[in-house]
């Protein structure tokens, strides 16, 4: 893969946090990535780790009472500084999402064809009939018997259609970043295998994809880098088969421990504990009550940032002060 500058997405030092009646509730803290065109750049870690929060506030989605902090630029210039007609363009044209719950992400009392043909009228000014023809075209990438589906609505779809459906919106202007977030959940084998494929297809294209899921198999198939997450904030950063062969963050090496794929001969290695609560987290590393590398530093100090890991690989960067010091092949022999 050729690296190519500068990025098309650049995210420094972002923050949010949600305003709820028992004060603040802080979900993310101090990410910063890069999104090159035509990589896949993978944000990984359990559930409630700010993945989707990250996604969200990349598209200015969050809700008002979240407040955000930090930079976020596309092609150089400041989301957060664009007028919400600037911002509308963007969405979907410049940048789109693959939502979770593509059911529920879909509105319920309009026709799939009339929710695809709107996408084409509203960025690119087609009448209705013109607009119509292009909705039966994308879909038909995706799906046999486009017409019959474009006279359906939502819930007259199986999870597996309603996701490909999603995919063809998200993909039908043909965007520069895609944002997957979870695509392949609650799929079935076969719909997950197109998921995927699509997505190796629009990075082969050119796009850059924003992979956000907590399946390493996924992770495995189709990510170039990798930024792991935990209690919102990113704790080791590195190209994929750094990650997998050389974890240095403890909590990336359970995580892999912990998967049946991945562990030796099946034994799996649970992670103890469970992760912290957010509106109570202090400065200290958030792994710590869950940590079994811990010392007296990790207690004491505030949380470590991201520095070069011990591989000498680069852009391998962990936060740790007692970070893994052998492969994860070699701690299982």
């Amino acid at each position: 893969m050729t690296v190519q500058n500068p990025p098309l997405l650049a995210v420094r030092g972002l923050t949010a946090s949600y305003r709820t009646g028992d004060g603040v509730l802080p979900a993310v803290r101090d990410v910063t990535f890069d999104l090159h065109a035509g990589e896949v750049l993978a944000l990984v870690g359990e559930s409630a780790a700010g993945k989707t929060t990250v996604a969200q506030a990349i598209l200015g989605l969050l809700p008002q009472q979240a407040d955000i902090e930090g930079d976020i630029r596309y092609r150089g210039t400041s989301v957060q500084s664009m007028s919400a007609e600037e911002l509308r363009r963007v969405r979907g044209e410049e940048i789109a999402i693959i939502f979770q719950n593509a059911l529920a992400s879909l509105t319920p009392t309009l026709a799939i064809g009339d929710q695809l043909a709107e996408v084409y009228r509203a960025h690119r000014g087609m009448d209705q009939h013109a607009a119509r023809e292009a909705a039966l075209a994308v879909l038909r990438t995706v799906l046999p018997d486009p017409e019959r589906i474009a006279e359906a609505y939502p819930f007259q779809l199986s999870g597996g259609m309603a996701q490909r459906v999603m995919i063809a919106m998200a993909t039908a202007l043909n965007p520069s970043v895609i944002i997957a977030d979870e695509p392949t959940s609650s799929l079935d084998p076969a719909v997950r295998m197109e998921t995927l494929d699509k997505l190796e297809d629009l990075r082969n294209a050119g796009a850059g994809v924003l992979l956000i899921t907590h399946d390493f198999g996924v992770v495995a198939r189709l990510a170039d880098r990798v930024a792991v997450m935990y209690a919102g904030t990113v704790v080791e950063t590195g190209d994929v088969r750094t990650i997998f062969r050389q974890p240095r963050h403890p909590y990336t090496f359970g995580l892999l421990q912990s998967l049946p794929s991945i562990a030796r001969r099946g034994q799996l290695v649970p992670m103890r504990g469970q992760p912290p609560d957010l509106a109570s987290i202090g400065p200290e590393c958030p792994f710590l009550p869950r940590c079994s590398k811990a010392i007296s530093r990790c207690r004491v100090e505030d949380a470590p940032g991201l520095d070069a890991a011990d591989t000498g690989v680069p852009d391998h960067r962990v936060a740790c002060y007692n970070p893994m010091s052998v492969d994860r092949q070699e701690a299982q022999t």
